[in-house]
């Protein structure tokens, strides 16, 4: 018999460097309650003595994150709820903004909406050939509005803005380097991974405050997040509830 998996949110720590990890069977797609253990996690991870620096990843292997749980949104009811459901994604990527360690991304796969915000909010990100990306948010019926800043922040405007319209269609992996997404991007994980922990066992014997301060002032000017991402998924909660939105959800989930 075939065992399933259950989702999870994990933290690890070996030598200084700490590992969080999350899984959901559905492509690591993000339900309300792994965006809230997230969040917690990360910011527990940013306040433990045993850590110098953190990796974020996922488990498997052909997608890093597919965004939020479309199963989830079909539930939601009012723009409350809305609301409630989109401010998970703003708890986390503020969680990684006010971290005070850095964050490496590890971007195994495919990243997709709230995905790619993950990306973008990490402070050094890995990538593969394979970990093209895609904000399929307008083709939903709503819009980049939670991750956005996060975007713009670390690839431009212009490059955010370009995700946002074209929402059926991915960008390779080679794009995502050329705007700044990914730092660097390799042939297979294995690759990826000795990359990975060569920089991480680099930082966790690093200056710990030194460290904190860089991050500090390359994160100035987005104190405004602590209200503006939960103003942005005001804005998402009120179109999810559409019974446009609402449609393209089933007609999407149909087509998957």
């Amino acid at each position: 018999m075939m065992q399933i998996q259950l989702p999870y949110v994990t933290y690890q720590v070996s030598n200084n460097i700490g590992t969080i990890e999350f899984f959901t069977p559905q492509h690591n797609s993000m339900p309300g309650a792994i965006l809230e253990k997230l969040a917690a996690l990360i910011e527990e991870a940013g306040n433990d003595a045993n850590s110098k620096v953190l990796i974020l990843q996922t488990a498997g292997e052909k997608t890093f994150c597919a965004g939020a749980f479309f199963d989830e949104l079909l539930l939601i009811q009012n723009e409350e709820e809305g609301k409630q459901f989109f401010s998970g994604f703003a708890k986390v990527i503020n969680a990684m903004r006010k971290c005070p360690k850095f964050i490496i991304g590890r971007i195994q796969g495919k990243a997709i909406g709230g995905g790619v915000g993950l990306a973008a909010t990490c402070d050094y990100t890995f990538a593969t050939t394979e970990a093209s990306i895609k904000l399929s948010e307008l083709a939903v019926g709503i819009g980049p509005f939670v991750v956005a800043p996060a975007i713009i922040n670390k690839i431009g405007k212009s490059a955010t803005y370009e995700l946002a319209i074209d929402a059926t269609n991915f960008r390779s992996a080679a794009w995502a380097k050329e705007k700044g997404l990914y730092t660097e991007i390799f042939k297979s994980i294995e690759e990826m991974d000795i990359a990975i922990q060569k920089l991480a066992f680099t930082l966790a014997v690093s200056s710990e405050k030194a460290m904190s301060e860089i991050k500090k002032a390359f994160w100035q000017g987005t104190e405004d997040w602590d209200t503006t991402l939960y103003d942005r998924a005001a804005i998402s909660g009120k179109l999810i509830v559409t019974e446009e939105a609402k449609s393209y959800l089933m007609a999407f989930k149909k087509w998957k």
